[in-house]
């Protein structure tokens, strides 16, 4: 028998936990669900016969050494800061490491570590970074291997709320960790095209979108991620004139969430005073000059040229920032209260689908004649609890766990699943899921 144990029991873990337990007769596995709140980690065993939740915390060394040494495989879905400590106890415990999120440099500098200790730490096995990894190096080693040489690779992925469920001005609903959707886009984004390099600074950020219409559900927009160019060297593209990654919204929503942008509403580097008796009105107020006698939507219209459109301030009073109503958060960076407003009004209903949209774009020279795929995804979920973003999330990395157990994945060191043998199989299962891809191929002019 052998023994998995997955750390943590948040929302994407509902599918990668559903997929296990359902799977553990069969291989003869025993699921430990391991989280701060047991109870939470119950419900997600939800009296399984081969399940069963333990109180955890990745802080308390002498408790996680015990539960990661009785453990055969770990799955870590902690939040992104703590994988580096699970990822080191596990090397020094030799146990495999299997999780979601990005490879860290400072999880990367445990490589040769990992290696000599012959344990494998699996990264990077979600959506995003994840699903779009094995579906991207699926296309570029087929261009590859037909002599295809890539110019070009865009790829866009966004959680949206599903169109039945859309009932709010933004269009747009909390489907994962609403801190870094408030978070998103801070720093420099970096891209590639045409050979030249470009940045755009965080303030100009969601002035610079570019749209798209994506299998049958229309019009999107996408802002660029952070950094795109160090994709090149992931996917063996370096090379490569043109490279952008993006982030899909609804069109109009990259305009009214840069107003928070230029008002300084999404800075979390420092504590606002006094924050748990100011009003919301108060906050953005606070951002603006002191002219006491101008109400502050006027003044928010001629500070920010984008509140002055009418669609704009009306997502923006829907949202409730201008109420008089108090914050009641202590020691709250602008960030936070942002946040918790947010996940007020954008929280999912119990009842609303959600929607995991992924695009990508190559286009390729081959021979003499140039060529475009377009490869898109859609994953509309089930309810605010049997998310599409879980399933995405869960599903591969449930997946590659069986392969990893069954011995069908035989690797030391850090990995992300860019080879064959692993985003295969991997895919493959996935479409039994109804996780698959609609591709289309052009032929397109030389110009």
């Amino acid at each position: 028998m052998k023994n998995i144990l997955v750390l943590g029991a948040g929302l994407s873990t509902q599918s990668l936990i559903e997929y296990l337990l359902e799977n553990a007769p069969q291989y003869d596995w025993h699921i430990t669900v391991a989280d701060m709140n047991e109870a939470l980690a119950r419900k997600k065993v939800n009296g399984h016969p081969r399940g069963k939740a333990i109180v955890f915390d990745i802080t308390d060394d002498l408790e996680s050494w015990r539960a990661i040494a009785k453990a055969d495989i770990v799955i870590s879905m902690l939040p992104a800061f703590m994988h580096h400590l699970v990822a080191k106890k596990c090397i020094d415990l030799r146990k495999p490491m299997l999780t979601a999120s990005y490879v860290t440099d400072e999880i990367k500098g445990y490589d040769e570590l990992a290696k000599k200790a012959k344990v494998p730490i699996l990264m990077e096995l979600g959506v995003d970074p994840g699903i779009d990894h094995m579906s991207a190096m699926r296309i570029i080693h087929r261009i590859q291997k037909t002599g295809g040489e890539i110019l070009s690779f865009n790829s866009f992925t966004g959680g949206l709320i599903a169109p039945e469920s859309d009932n709010n001005p933004w269009n747009y609903k909390l489907t994962w960790n609403p801190r870094n959707v408030v978070l998103a886009g801070n720093g420099v984004s970096q891209f590639i095209q045409q050979g030249r390099y470009k940045y755009t600074p965080y303030f100009r950020l969601f002035d610079r979108t570019i749209s798209r219409k994506i299998l049958q559900y229309g019009d999107f927009e996408i802002y660029a991620n952070r950094d795109s160019l160090a994709y090149r060297e992931i996917y063996g593209l370096k090379d490569i004139p043109s490279m952008y990654r993006g982030t899909i919204r609804r069109p109009g929503f990259a305009k009214a969430w840069n107003v928070f942008v230029s008002l300084g509403a999404t800075d979390d580097t420092y504590i606002m005073e006094d924050s748990e008796n100011i009003t919301y009105r108060d906050f953005i107020n606070s951002f603006m000059q002191y002219e006491p006698n101008v109400p502050v939507e006027i003044k928010l219209q001629e500070y920010c040229q984008n509140a002055a459109d009418p669609v704009v301030m009306e997502k923006l009073k829907w949202l409730g920032i201008f109420d008089r109503r108090k914050i009641g958060l202590k020691n709250a960076t602008p960030a936070q209260i942002l946040q918790k407003l947010l996940e007020e009004k954008w929280a999912m209903d119990p009842d609303d689908k959600d929607l995991l949209i992924m695009q990508h774009e190559f286009k390729y020279r081959l021979g003499e004649e140039r060529k475009m795929i377009v490869s898109a995804m859609a994953v509309t979920g089930e309810n605010s609890e049997k998310t599409a973003m879980a399933r995405t999330v869960g599903l591969p990395l449930g997946i590659a766990t069986k392969l990893l157990a069954t011995g069908k994945i035989n690797k030391t060191g850090i990995h992300r699943p860019i080879e064959k043998d692993m985003y295969a199989p991997i895919l493959k299962e996935l479409e039994s899921f109804g996780i698959s891809f609609e591709e289309k191929e052009y032929m397109i002019d030389h110009s």
